[in-house]
C-alpha cells in the first residue's frame, strides 16, 4: 500500500470523524473553524502536487480538474444545506440529512476516484497524492457558503473560546 493512499486514508477519517462528526450534532461557527481545516488540508495537498504532475498524464490532470470541479460543488451544495441558527454564543451549524448525504456522497465520489484512476492510469499516482488537496476542496467551498450565508443573514460568528 502506497504512502499516499495510507495519508489519503488517514485524511479522510479524520475528517469524517472530526468535520462531519461536528456537524451532524452541530457546533457553533466561528471565522477560525472556517479556515483551519481547509487550509491544513490545502496546504499539505499542495505538497505533493508538482512531483505528482511531472508524471501525470494529460488525462490525469483531466481527471483531477473534473473531480475537484464536482467536489467544489457537492461543497457548496453541503454548505447551502447547513441549518444555521443564532445562538447566544453566535452562528451555529447543524448537518440535516441532505448534508448527511451529501457527504456520503463526496465519500463515495473519492473512494471512487480512487480506485478508477489507477485502473485507468496504472502508472499515475495523481489521485492519491492529490486526495487531501480534493478534499480540503471541498470543505473550502463549503466553508465559502458557510460565510456567505451567515453574512447574508447577518448572524454574528462565534467568539473563539480562550
Amino acid at each position: 500500500m502506497s504512502s499516499e493512499l495510507v495519508l489519503g486514508i488517514l485524511v479522510g477519517l479524520f475528517v469524517l470523524v472530526r468535520v462531519v462528526g461536528r456537524q451532524v450534532t452541530g457546533s457553533l461557527v466561528t471565522q477560525k473553524s472556517l479556515l483551519v481545516m481547509p487550509v491544513i488540508l490545502l496546504m499539505v495537498g499542495l505538497l505533493p502536487l508538482p512531483s505528482a504532475l511531472q508524471t501525470a498524464s494529460n488525462g490525469e490532470i483531466a481527471f483531477l480538474v473534473l473531480d475537484c470541479v464536482v467536489l467544489i460543488g457537492i461543497g457548496l451544495a453541503r454548505g447551502a444545506s447547513l441549518r444555521l441558527t443564532q445562538r447566544e454564543d453566535g452562528l451555529f451549524q447543524k448537518g440535516t440529512s441532505a448534508t448527511l448525504s451529501l457527504w456520503l456522497l463526496t465519500l463515495a465520489i473519492r473512494v471512487g476516484a480512487a480506485f478508477a484512476a489507477p485502473a485507468i492510469w496504472p502508472n499515475g499516482n495523481l489521485t492519491h497524492s492529490t486526495v487531501a488537496l480534493t478534499i480540503g476542496l471541498t470543505i473550502a467551498a463549503q466553508n465559502v457558503m458557510v460565510y456567505h450565508r451567515a453574512v447574508s443573514l447577518r448572524i454574528p460568528f462565534a467568539v473563539e473560546r480562550a
